[in-house]
């Protein structure tokens, strides 16, 4: 019996992860101005405050002044 091994995709991202989320964020804000239902925009504005959270996240973990969980 032959196992196959599935390797991991190990790409190295060229656009790092805040500047990723910061253009789905405005994306999204793009999209719900074009957006024809009030639900739509509702979700497309939602879901950009998510990626600009994120964002906030990634910039607070990387801050020097975080310490690690003891």
């Amino acid at each position: 019996m032959v196992e196959s091994i599935r390797r991991r995709n190990r790409r190295r991202q060229m656009v790092p992860l805040a500047d990723r989320l910061e253009q789905a964020a405005r994306a999204a804000r793009e999209a719900a101005k074009a957006a024809k239902s009030e639900a739509e925009r509702d979700a497309l504005l939602k879901a950009a405050q998510r990626y600009q959270t994120a964002a906030h996240l990634d910039e607070w973990l990387k801050s020097p002044g975080v310490q690690p969980p003891a």
